[in-house]
């Protein structure tokens, strides 16, 4: 069982930028993703954006699509999740997730691996 371990969470103002990590433990192969999902009070957990493992494929949701970009950091072994020009809208728990697929996937039940969360909040 692969563990995730998120970091990078916080305040910020509407507009502004955060940049989480995750950092996966124990061995992973070519064919394991790395997911980013939030969950907003009251609201169902929501795919944000998945790479697989070798950096070669990603996938976003419409809602970060062109302002959130996930990326491997090969140096520090974590996959990232830049965002930028965030809104209020944007505020949630961010959990990591990870697990062995041939294709990226966008649903939250293949995703074996779960990180604790952290919390993003956007101010207006």
């Amino acid at each position: 069982q692969v563990q995730l371990v998120e970091s990078g969470g916080g305040l910020v103002q509407a507009g502004g930028s955060l940049t989480l990590s995750c950092a996966p433990s124990g061995r992973t192969f070519m064919n394991f993703a790395l997911g980013w999902f939030r969950q907003a009070p009251g609201e169902e957990r929501e795919f944000v954006a998945s790479i697989m493992w070798s950096g070669s494929r990603t996938v976003y949701s419409d809602s970060t699509k062109g302002r959130f970009t996930i990326s491997r950091d090969n140096a520090k072994n974590t996959v990232n999740l830049q965002m930028n020009s965030l809104e209020p809208e944007d505020t949630a728990v961010y959990y990591c997730a990870g697990g062995y697929m041939g294709i990226l996937r966008t649903n939250a039940r293949d995703f074996s691996s779960w990180g604790q969360g952290t919390q993003v909040t956007v101010s207006s």
